[in-house]
């Protein structure tokens, strides 16, 4: 069986969480298969965005585990883009609408500073938004996105129409 299809099956939905209307895609069942998972971080970490990277941008909160990995095996610094008040020092801040309401998200300065190029990791590519405001937050700074690395791709909710760089999935939904 292929990763995809092993990702497919370990992969559970829930219907209208966190709200009506909303299916929520649980990852934490590859998190417990330690071979899966291993697996899954070794082809994300052959992501060709990744070559040219200075850094890696890891997106709270999901977005962090999979950050952290990747960026551990690369040897590349890992930067995180946390939501409002978990972050101390100066901030560039962005807000942004989620398919089911709005939040934001805050980057220390001193994190950015000595980096040109990320690619931004995240789970799931939903409408577009979360990864947005990174780029906003990057862009205002001079700095450079290579492109967007995903567990998962939410098609139908077309968020790589919203995105000026390339995404890089490994499932499609």
């Amino acid at each position: 069986m292929s990763l995809q299809q092993r990702l497919m099956q370990s992969i559970k939905d829930y219907e209208n969480f966190p709200i009506q209307g909303i299916t929520f895609k649980d990852i934490n069942p590859i998190l417990r298969d330690p071979e899966l998972f291993n697996e899954l971080l070794n082809v994300m970490a052959q992501s060709p965005l990744l070559t040219k990277s200075d850094a890696i941008i890891a997106v709270d909160a999901r977005g962090f585990i999979f950050g952290a990995c990747i960026a551990n095996k690369l040897k590349k610094p890992l930067v995180l883009a946390r939501k409002p008040g978990k972050l101390p020092g100066q901030l560039i801040e962005e807000n942004y609408d989620l398919e089911y309401g709005s939040n934001g998200l805050s980057i220390q300065c001193e994190a950015l500073a000595k980096y040109k190029k990320f690619v931004i990791v995240d789970d799931l590519l939903a409408t577009g938004g979360t990864v947005e405001s990174i780029y906003k937050i990057l862009n205002s700074n001079k700095k450079i996105v290579l492109g967007l690395l995903v567990l998962i791709e939410l098609i139908k909710l077309e968020g790589r129409k919203r995105l000026s760089f390339e995404v890089d999935s490994i499932l499609k939904l």
